[in-house]
């Protein structure tokens, strides 16, 4: 009987001892703001979920929101703060530290490699923004490069600040946008990506002046005419997570999910500026107007933004932040 006891007794310790080492099984939300299934963004939040599902067994599974499910761009970064979502494939908002408008300097770089240098993993841009995301609450794993932006307009189209006087044009909720589209000359409207198309069609903006052409040819091409590749912006989504969600994962699980976006980040940094140029190619077979400035007319824009919303952005970020952008910054 006391062998029977004692038995008993050491297998149930050892059920417990592995109960308590085994990582308890979680579900974690992942949405976007902006990509709906099937877009280059719904297809990489799936493949990361699909990642993080298989290296951990089973034991975290993810439950995926497209753009407008869980509401707008700020309702759905609110949520991400406040740790009601976990992942994120995102456009950064600048609501809780305007700091993170770093990602959208105006012309801080001018090429595909000065870019990818800049974003990579121990890039400059990339370890700025490790330190800012911890500070509110959010865990940085790294870019989601999608490329150069432009302004994609109806009727006309601008490639100098004199050209482009008239010309009214949709900004997203974030700093510096508006401010960089008017230092180019446009009349700016501040409008949440569910309601551009809306905005196009009724005549309450001439276009939108913030995205790559895969955003403006595979939703507004058949109400916009011509799409000019400006550059203001090297434009790249970020994969993140809630701190607290990710302080609550086991080692092996945050291990899963970290490498899931580190591959993410890889497979993308190598296939974005293909991928770029295959929705130019499709924009102009769907009869948009594709308008590449000359060097002279991008360079006097260049100037004139870095000139006007640069000093704006230091009193926003700080003067330490800056000096690092104007010392790595492409050089006129």
């Amino acid at each position: 009987m006391l062998k029977s006891l004692f038995g008993l007794t050491v297998a149930l310790g050892t059920a417990l001892a592995l109960t308590a080492g085994a990582a308890e099984a979680v579900t974690l939300k992942m949405a976007t703001d902006s990509g709906a299934k099937g877009s280059p963004t719904g297809d990489a939040m799936e493949e990361w979920a699909e990642l993080i599902s298989e290296s951990t067994g089973g034991d975290v599974e993810v439950e995926i929101f497209y753009q407008n499910e869980l509401g707008g761009q700020q309702e759905v970064f609110d949520l991400f703060v406040a740790g009601d979502v976990d992942l994120m494939i995102n456009w950064p908002m600048t609501s809780y530290d305007k700091r993170i408008s770093v990602v959208y300097t105006p012309y801080m770089v001018f090429t595909w490699e000065e870019a990818l240098d800049a974003y990579k993993p121990g890039g400059w841009v990339h370890s700025m923004m490790d330190g800012i995301y911890a500070d509110i609450g959010l865990k940085f794993f790294g870019a989601w490069p999608e490329g150069f932006n432009g302004v994609a307009t109806k009727g006309r189209y601008a490639t100098t600040v004199k050209d482009a006087d008239g010309l009214k044009v949709r900004v997203p909720p974030t700093f510096p946008f508006a401010e960089t589209l008017q230092a180019m000359g446009y009349q700016t409207a501040t409008i949440d990506w569910g309601e551009v198309f809306t905005s196009i069609q009724t005549g309450v903006v001439d276009g939108d002046a913030a995205n790559v052409i895969y955003w403006d040819y595979e939703y507004f091409r058949d109400t916009l005419d011509y799409y000019t590749q400006t550059k203001q912006n090297f434009i790249t989504g970020i994969l993140s997570m809630n701190l607290q969600s990710w302080e609550s994962l086991s080692a092996d699980q945050q291990k899963a999910v970290e490498a899931g976006a580190v591959k993410i980040m890889e497979k993308h940094f190598a296939a974005a500026r293909e991928i770029d140029r295959s929705y130019v190619e499709k924009a102009k077979e769907a009869g948009m107007t594709y308008v590449e400035p000359s060097d002279a007319d991008m360079k006097a824009l260049a100037k004139t933004v870095r000139e006007t919303v640069w000093p704006q952005m230091e009193k926003e970020v700080g003067a330490e932040i800056m000096d690092v952008i104007r010392k790595n910054a492409s050089k006129l």
